[in-house]
């Protein structure tokens, strides 16, 4: 049995356009955290290759030639169910997003945030955690005001005010040990609530629970 190297990562950064790939992958490769970066220019070469490769954490491009990202998690998670991918995301993508987080995306990047921010997320997304981008919420909620399309959806039934508290801290990217020392609960409790919340709003993950806050305008950003 071997054992991994819990404080180092390998990670996969499949993107089309080379000059971005390749200026991320010298960004990272500075951190102490980082072991080994792999590439791939699209979907098809990453799903490819990923039988071959062992890595921790993707960084996914969402428009790309021979296979988008969307094909490609899904094909990713159905080869590597634990995965944890983080989409690099522009703006306009948001017609993609309901569709990365029902395939199982971990985590949202603006691809013009700024390196500290990418880093938080696959620190976040490598210990278990979702994470999004604050521009990237209030993109999302821009987008369905302008658009007006999105139906409130009902949760199952009524959500409680200490749950409201937790979804707005989730919504945040708390961790539940990090919302349980904010309200002063234990990480139990913030777990029960949590569940409660998935259950209630029909949602598969905490992604899921994220952009259902954001569509039926529970949390403001």
């Amino acid at each position: 049995m071997t054992v991994r190297n819990t404080n180092k990562l390998k990670l996969y950064i499949v993107d089309d356009h080379k000059l971005f790939r390749e200026g991320l992958k010298l960004l990272l490769s500075t951190q102490d955290f980082v072991q080994h970066i792999y590439e791939a220019s699209n979907g098809k070469e990453f799903v490819e290759n990923l039988s071959f490769v062992d890595c921790d954490v993707v960084l996914m491009d969402i428009e790309m030639p021979e296979m988008n990202g969307v094909e490609a998690t899904e094909v990713a998670l159905r080869m590597k169910p634990d995965l944890k991918i983080i989409v690099l995301s522009m703006y306009g993508d948001e017609q993609y997003y309901y569709k990365m987080v029902d395939a199982g995306v971990k985590g949202f990047v603006l691809k013009n945030s700024g390196i500290e921010k990418v880093i938080t997320a696959i620190h976040k997304v490598a210990a278990g955690e979702n994470y999004f981008s604050e521009e990237l919420l209030i993109n999302i909620l821009n987008n369905m005001r302008d658009n007006g399309k999105n139906e409130p959806d009902t949760p199952d039934s009524e959500i409680s005010e200490r749950e409201m508290e937790i979804l707005y801290y989730v919504c945040l990217g708390l961790s539940n040990q990090e919302i349980a020392d904010k309200l002063f609960i234990s990480k139990r409790t913030v777990d029960k609530h949590r569940a409660n919340l998935l259950s209630k709003t029909g949602c598969r993950n905490t992604a899921a629970l994220v952009m259902y806050a954001i569509k039926n305008k529970l949390i403001a950003i």
